[in-house]
């Protein structure tokens, strides 16, 4: 394949009917985050209250789990924040990315909680620790089931229809502190009816649900920092693009930056065909794949002279 006088048009972007002003998405996750920022500090506070005084590393690691969402409450709010910048000559993609970037942070701080309550449950399992107010850290743990499956499920549908995978993280996030309250309720019901070490064991079991949602939080936003992206979206584009009239061929790739889903693709024409007419099949091209790949914020086109 080479290039020729005819086709030299290396790359052209052309603006998209599904771009919209996303003031409004950004006003929805700066509102879900406020909300559930809320929320989960008077759950958490709750909860760290009750399980000083009952002695329930279960119950603190919940409290500890649902204080830290507060953390990555803040994290997202600046990721979003720093997102809205206009590009630079330095950053001429913008800072999209600082919403991926906030992802790690969420991961950070998961892992961290996963750490703190770990540690407290075998240290109690190891001191055969006692655990009382049995009645008040039960109701604790339910207030935490409640709580966090409301922020849980509000974040989810924020984040999905914004396409933020940075808050659909965080989403998960609230939806295993809602796991690890039913956790934390269990081992204290187990204490109740007389297993001393059951408590110790609920906060391990709670740990281990940390670590299986840091992990899936871990690899989501790793997939995206590696411009991953769902392989179907691949083959969508090149078999629109392959569909249109004057393309012989097509290669695309993909990536996201944020919420932006780029789009580019590379497709082979007559080497004949003249510069302005390579262009109007690139628009052609753009105006076929929209409605395929609706989520397609950004779409760049490079026209090549096919091989003779």
């Amino acid at each position: 394949m080479h290039a020729i006088s005819g086709v030299r048009d290396p790359a052209a972007s052309f603006p998209l009917d599904t771009v919209t002003d996303d003031a409004h998405e950004r006003r929805q996750a700066n509102r879900a985050v406020a909300v559930s920022a809320a929320g989960l500090a008077l759950t958490g506070l709750v909860e760290l209250a009750i399980a000083l005084v009952s002695g329930s590393v279960a119950l603190l690691g919940d409290a500890l789990h649902n204080l830290s969402d507060v953390s990555t409450s803040a994290l997202v709010f600046v990721g979003f924040r720093a997102s809205r910048r206009i590009p630079t000559e330095r950053y001429p993609y913008g800072y999209e990315r600082a919403e991926d970037l906030a992802g790690i942070g969420v991961a950070l701080v998961i892992w961290g909680s996963a750490a703190v309550a770990g540690f407290e449950s075998v240290t109690k399992l190891l001191r055969h620790g006692a655990t009382g107010h049995l009645g008040w850290g039960i109701a604790a743990a339910a207030a935490g089931i409640a709580g966090n499956q409301l922020v849980a499920r509000y974040k989810l549908a924020v984040g999905r229809r914004i396409r933020s995978a940075t808050m659909v993280a965080d989403a998960k996030h609230s939806w295993l502190d809602a796991l690890s309250s039913a956790g934390a309720m269990l081992g204290l019901i187990g204490v109740a009816i007389g297993w001393a070490w059951a408590d110790a064991v609920a906060g391990i079991v709670v740990t281990a649900f940390i670590c299986h949602v840091g992990w899936e939080v871990t690899a989501d936003i790793a997939h995206r920092l590696l411009d991953g992206v769902d392989p179907e979206i691949i083959a969508t584009a090149e078999t629109a693009a392959a569909a249109v009239a004057g393309v012989m061929h097509a290669h695309a790739r993909a990536r996201w930056t944020g919420r932006t889903l780029r789009v580019e693709v590379e497709g082979f024409v007559d080497p004949k065909t003249p510069l302005a007419e390579a262009d109007q099949i690139g628009r052609s091209v753009a105006a076929a794949l929209a409605p395929r790949i609706p989520e397609m914020h950004s779409f760049t086109w490079s026209a090549r002279a096919a091989t003779q």
